[in-house]
């Protein structure tokens, strides 16, 4: 399931879109649930048949479940079926009709005497009623599933957890006018006509499979349809669902379904093993996409796209997402986790293997500079956070609650780190002996260590750490000389999170190079793992101090913090041979000005020499003709409103936000000639999705960013004309991204020609709230308000309320206004969505929960709405956590 792949703010900070599900309904305390806890359960489920009679008023639910009790479970005389809102209508136990049952809260408890049996129930759901979205639920007309983490249970009761595998027969049965296509798991093996204007269709999953990757769909749809031929000679047909009106725009997902197939063929040796591969577009959906078996349901945002209505972030993102899914064929499906704790054995894991697959696709640098702006602009916050959780949490109470930024993100920073120390090759006989050894089984993230350990010959003891200390570790470095040598000091430590306050070393791969200063050339890169609190490296033949490049491709989740000369910087930022540590040298000459002007600690002599010496560095940057714009785009990028406020120990937003627009503004008076110059030139490449138009259109609107701090009349003019003359949507949305935070009238103009353009297209009208919400414009809590009574916005649709209000998280003078008006429109937002779709809803907790780290004013008033939404009676379970944790 992907839940991280999102837009970006105007400042470049992606926003956490997507949500993960949750029951309703909480007791006044949940209960925790703790890992150590774990036991199988008592009866295994090797077979389950579901009976539909589909409606979107009432659906009829009837299963029939075949139970085995389980060699490794405790002696049970009653089978537990959870359950969420159900009543059983009837049930009986091997074909006759039971009294041997009742209920327990909500789930469903049946006396089994035996050692097998056949249990059988009905259940009658309305699937119109659920706005949760989890579950059986409605969209425009259609049925749809989504059952990660524990939506199962509200179709039918089930032992809804995913240790529980099972092969699934079903049938479904409605009318053939209102649902002419009947989509589950599996492969079809019947269809046809009932009676009345019904008709029915059943499919049957060979593969067993836990509960929560369960799917069925309905709906009036076509698809674009391709076929694929395995390595090993196997024909599978691939359809992609989508409505009518949708079909012209589904070509890329298509092309990125058959790139993964191969991908994942090459590089992982992974064969897809059903005849059938479907992918259905949904436009009520909590996350980004779900990977159930064979048929994967994906928010229509990550399917459709034209260059009339998608930017190449929407292109990048859908090839992505869709590989992802798919890749989750083996790493999820056909070796599922154990228990909801090990949940990025899947997800941290498939991370890494769609990060690879795109930067395979789209350049490895740039690839990997957008995988860490990510992780340090939501990850590393949340690991700083009341809400830190190493990426295998130990407990929780609601599983919706963890499915983070940090068991994916960061999980797959840890597998990376892995492959780092094995080297490829290794790491390859790791997988293939993690895949060989539990095909088909419920697995945890120490038999995937433990596969590594055997396979890559690697010694992971210490290594476990990571799995089990929460926090962003933090490695001070120095490099000092004498004589002929150099002598590199590392120290690390893991700083007191949660309910951990000892930390131990951890094992820290660390890639470096000694650049010589005159040559900007090295003898060759090495590894180093830092597993200890401090360690000293010696290195000889260095007559004259070397510039040090560390951490270099980010070898490491960490924090780099060392004492470097600007100078060194500078030279770092031009003759760094590895990309990302190139780009590093530039975010941290940013940074380190950046911060020390928020503190207070430059005098104006040397401020005015720190400018220089960016923009120095941003001057080669911007005119060097041998950088690929690609890269020249992302050098370009100033470092983030959150990933500063990360720097220091007490942020005050509105002196980041000044701080960061005056060294803006500087650096456009400075280079606005070059920079008009750029957009010029980039202007003059033909429009086109190779690398060289894609990356023009990424410098364009870069250049017109800074303009618009130093020159906005120019910038306003600019962006007009370039919002005028766009033949795709990338250069049609950076220009309103720039006129949506300037006062000027081309403002009110282009949003009005944007809205009356694409008005009715559902996914280009996001784009238009987000724009707004997330502009930099004064008045941008005025609009937001505004746009709330919009006839467009529905709080019902989570898409919509993602791109207006978690848009408005990322925005300094908005969210982080001193009167607190923003934090109580989140706050009212929060308490307005959480009966309606709580998982959404406990989203927007966490960007009140860093009140810890801002400075006391706006700290107690985030505070203050914390309060008062804890403070209200009816809260979910998902919310009521969030909060909580969040108050601590």
């Amino acid at each position: 399931m992907d839940i991280a792949r999102t837009p970006s703010t105007p400042d470049g900070n992606p926003e956490m879109a997507d949500a993960a599900p949750g029951p309703l309904d909480r007791p006044s305390e949940p209960p925790l649930i703790r890992r150590e806890d774990y036991r199988p359960f008592d009866w295994l489920v090797p077979e389950i048949r579901l009976d539909f009679t589909l409606g979107l008023e009432r659906t009829l639910v009837v299963a029939t479940l075949k139970v085995e009790r389980n060699p490794n479970g405790e002696p049970a005389s009653e089978i537990r079926l959870n359950g969420d809102g159900l009543t059983p209508l009837d049930v009986t136990v091997d074909g006759h009709a039971s009294n041997s049952w009742r209920m327990e809260g909500s789930d469903l408890l049946v006396d089994l005497p035996g050692d097998a049996h056949e249990i059988r129930f009905a259940t009658e759901i309305a699937p119109v009623a659920n706005s949760q979205l989890m579950g059986l639920y409605a969209s425009n007309g259609m049925l749809c599933t989504q059952c990660e983490a524990e939506g199962f249970r509200r179709i039918t009761f089930f032992p809804d957890r995913p240790d529980v595998l099972s092969t699934y027969t079903v049938r479904m049965e409605g009318p053939k006018d209102a649902f002419p296509v009947l989509l589950s798991n599996g492969n079809r093996i019947a269809a046809g006509g009932g009676e009345d204007g019904t008709h029915w269709a059943e499919w049957h999953d060979p593969w067993p499979k836990p509960s929560y990757l369960f799917a069925l769909v309905a709906g009036d749809l076509v698809a674009r349809k391709d076929r694929f031929t395995t390595m090993s000679g196997r024909e599978v047909d691939l359809a992609i669902w989508v409505r009518a009106e949708d079909l012209d725009r589904t070509g890329h997902a298509m092309e990125s379904l058959i790139k993964s197939m191969k991908w994942d063929e090459q590089v992982f040796g992974r064969e897809y093993d059903l005849d059938q591969f479907n992918i259905v577009a949904v436009g009520d959906f909590n996350m980004g996409a779900m990977e159930n078996k064979g048929l994967n349901v994906f928010n229509t945002k990550y399917v459709l796209a034209d260059p009339e209505t998608a930017t190449d972030g929407d292109y990048d993102g859908i090839e992505g997402v869709i590989a992802h899914e798919y890749f989750h064929n083996w790493s999820g499906n056909r070796v599922t986790c154990r228990d909801w704790f090990q949940l990025s054995l899947k997800e941290g894991f498939t991370v890494l293997r769609d990060q690879l697959f795109s930067q395979d696709m789209q350049g490895e640098a740039v690839k990997r500079i957008e995988d860490v702006r990510l992780l340090r602009s939501v990850q590393f916050p949340e690991d700083s956070g009341p809400l830190a959780h190493p990426i295998r949490p130990d407990s929780f109470r609601e599983i919706g609650n963890f499915y983070t930024s940090t068991v994916y993100n960061k999980g797959a920073e840890v597998i990376r780190m892995m492959r780092t120390m094995a080297g490829p090759e290794r790491f390859r006989e790791g997988t293939d002996l993690y895949f060989g050894r539990h095909d088909g089984e419920a697995a945890t993230c120490e038999d995937f260590i433990r596969a590594m350990e055997d396979g890559a010959g690697l010694d992971l003891a210490q290594f476990r750490l990571w799995y089990s200390q929460a926090g962003t570790p933090k490695v001070e470095v120095s490099l000092a000389h004498e004589g002929e040598a150099a002598t590199l000091t590392l120290r690390q430590t893991v700083p007191v999170t949660p309910g951990q306050p000892d930390k131990q070393p951890m094992p820290i791969p660390l890639r470096l190079a000694l650049l010589d200063r005159e040559t900007g050339r090295h003898n060759g890169e090495q590894l180093i793992v830092l597993d200890k609190p401090e360690q000293v490296h010696r290195f000889e033949g260095f007559a004259a101090k070397p510039v040090l490049s560390v951490n270099r491709g980010f070898s490491a989740p960490v924090a780099i913090e060392r004492v470097i000369d600007s100078d060194d910087l500078v030279f770092l930022a031009k003759n760094d041979d590895d990309a990302f540590a190139r780009y590093e040298a530039m975010q941290e000459l940013i940074v380190g000005h950046l911060v020390a002007v928020v503190e207070g600690g430059l005098d104006e002599r040397v401020q005015d020499a720190a400018r220089s010496s960016i923009a120095e560095v941003m001057r080669v940057i911007v005119t060097d003709a041998a950088l690929d714009d690609s890269m020249r785009g992302e050098l370009m990028m100033l470092p983030g409103q959150t990933y500063i406020a990360e720097q220091l120990t007490v942020a005050d937003p509105g002196a980041i936000h000044a701080a960061r627009e005056a060294l803006k503004g500087w650096l456009a008076k400075s280079l606005e000639m070059e920079l008009v110059a750029l957009h010029e030139r980039a202007s003059g490449i033909s429009s086109g999705m190779d690398r060289a138009a894609r990356g023009a259109r990424k410098v364009k609107t870069q250049a017109l960013v800074f303009l618009a701090a130093g020159n906005p009349e120019l910038a306003e003019r600019m962006a007009a004309a370039q919002y005028d003359a766009a033949d795709t949507m990338t250069d049609r949305q950076g220009a309103l991204m720039v006129l949506a935070g300037l006062a000027g009238p081309q403002r009110t103009h282009k949003l009005i020609d944007f809205y009356n353009r694409f008005q009715g297209d559902a996914l280009v009208i996001d784009k238009w709230f987000s724009l707004q919400a997330g502009s930099l414009h004064p008045h941008v809590i005025e609009h937001v308000h505004a746009l709330a009574q919009h006839p467009d916005f529905n709080i019902k649709n989570p898409n919509r309320v993602r791109s207006l209000y978690m848009a408005f998280t990322g925005t300094p003078l908005g969210f982080h206004a001193a009167d607190g008006e923003g934090y109580r429109m989140i706050a009212d937002l929060i308490l307005a969505l959480d009966p309606i779709n709580a998982s959404t809803a406990a989203r927007f907790v966490p960007p009140l929960g860093r009140w810890r780290r801002i400075e006391p004013g706006r700290a107690a008033l985030m505070r203050g709405e914390l309060e008062r939404i804890a403070a209200h009676a009816d809260l979910s379970r998902d919310t009521f956590e969030q909060v909580t944790r969040s108050l601590g």
